[in-house]
């Protein structure tokens, strides 16, 4: 498979970084990678299938698969730019730019071009994000594309175009949410007496097996919480106590309201 990203900013570097560290599962033959300024991106020139440009054509022209990840408001200038290069035969579009349709991907490169959107989070550069995938007819043909792309830098759903606004709150917005919570949970262990560095361990790696018991188990948070919830126990004192102050319904009135964002933007 040859890959381009057109656009490495913050999300196209984690996608880049990711097809990288897993090129043997994705069979990435080369990688180009397109930035108006490439100077950033010079550490990666030590891969062999890395190619840096500032001209998308090229990109375009030495590759089958294209990853648009510009920003929303450059998506439109950057597509007429390649619209000529596109063959429909050949070249498979995956955009991962936010709140941005099929639909008005199609109005430039064509109905023929297989277009899938793909909505990542930055986990990808780690092997670990949650990847949500949708496409138009044709891209439904070259989906399994995608998914090797994807699976091989986490997980992947594949759902409906009226979903992925709230699959990009959920999952790439998702992101800043748990950190603020592990955020969160260190501070409290730092006053209950950790040192820094020590409290943020136990946050990050109690998170992390929180998820991989679900994960592992397949059992609904409730069940576990279960477990460790003694009666007159410390752990359900907490939970009651989080919850008198709102934790869940903030939680939920968070994601409304950055859905509600997303959708005006």
């Amino acid at each position: 498979m040859k890959i381009a990203i057109i656009g490495v900013g913050n999300l196209g570097y984690s996608i880049a970084v990711g097809i990288l560290n897993h090129k043997n599962d994705i069979e990435c033959q080369a990688l180009c990678l397109t930035k108006r300024n490439t100077s950033s991106l010079k550490h990666l020139d030590k891969f062999s299938e890395v190619k840096l440009m500032s001209d998308n054509k090229k990109a375009v022209k030495s590759s089958d698969v294209i990853i648009i990840a510009v920003l929303p408001s450059q998506i439109k200038k950057v597509l007429e730019e390649i619209n000529k290069e596109i063959d429909p035969n050949k070249h498979t579009i995956i955009s991962v730019v936010t709140g941005r349709k099929i639909e008005e991907i199609e109005s430039i490169l064509g109905k023929d071009v297989p277009i899938i959107k793909a909505m990542p989070n930055t986990a990808i550069s780690v092997g670990e994000s949650m990847t949500c995938l949708s496409a138009n007819k044709n891209g439904n043909k070259n989906i399994e594309k995608a998914k090797t792309i994807f699976n091989a830098l986490g997980q992947t759903l594949c759902i409906d175009e009226k979903h992925m606004q709230a699959a990009t709150v959920i999952c790439a917005s998702g992101i800043a949410f748990w950190m603020r919570l592990i955020r969160a949970t260190t501070q409290g262990a730092v006053q209950l007496g950790f040192h820094s560095e020590e409290a943020q361990q136990l946050s990050m790696q109690t998170c992390l097996g929180a998820a991989s018991l679900l994960i592992d188990s397949k059992s609904h948070p409730e069940q576990e919480i279960d477990k460790v919830t003694t009666p007159s126990g410390c752990t359900i004192e907490g939970l009651n106590e989080m919850e008198h102050n709102g934790l869940s319904s903030s939680l939920i009135q968070g994601l409304v309201a950055s859905y509600n964002k997303i959708n005006d933007i």
